[in-house]
């Protein structure tokens, strides 16, 4: 039951989050409403992905190395910092179209090289598959495209500061619900 819970979220977020490029219309039609019905379906799919990942027996597919760990951490410190504004307000990523995705990429890498289970290679493979879709569906409705002003350095450096501190606070609550990302 736990794989089809984790499936069926997976396929609900691919779902909620592609409505509005692959049926324009329809989501048009929708008005105002179709937003609250979007953000419904992704908290169900979270809800779903949650439950189902919980509910998998575990099934051994590949045995990460230790040092994966710090490799995943540095990873997720990285994506962390792309979703924040420093792609729109900061110059390093001024130039990237899709930061947020890139860094939802990352983070899904970061996880697949820690976690040799089956539930976690359909969890985190499959919400990285959607990421490269996401930005492949992107790109062909929409290929013009052209940076906005970069914006300062400093910017950079107050949201990667920030950045090591929401890591903290991630890793700790991610402690206190399942393992914890810090060694020792």
């Amino acid at each position: 039951m736990g794989f089809v819970l984790l499936i069926l979220g997976v396929a609900l977020w691919w779902a909620a989050h592609l409505f509005k490029r692959l049926m324009p219309a329809r989501r048009a039609a929708m008005g105002d409403a179709g937003k609250g019905a979007v953000a419904g379906a992704l908290v169900v799919s979270i809800l779903l992905m949650i439950f189902g990942y919980r509910m998998t027996d575990f099934i051994h597919v590949w045995a990460p190395p230790s040092f994966m760990v710090h490799v995943n951490n540095l990873l997720v410190l990285i994506a962390i910092w792309m979703m924040s504004p420093a792609g729109t307000k900061g110059r390093l990523l001024n130039k990237v179209r899709h930061p947020m995705l890139g860094g939802f990429k990352l983070w899904a890498i970061a996880h697949l090289l820690v976690n040799g289970d089956l539930a976690s290679i359909i969890l985190f493979g499959g919400l990285l598959a959607w990421a490269v879709v996401e930005v492949i569906v992107i790109n062909k409705s929409e290929p013009d495209w052209t940076p906005g002003e970069p914006g300062t350095l400093g910017k950079d450096a107050m949201f990667f500061v920030a950045s090591i501190v929401l890591l903290a606070v991630i890793g700790y609550i991610h402690g206190l619900v399942g393992p914890s990302p810090f060694p020792g």
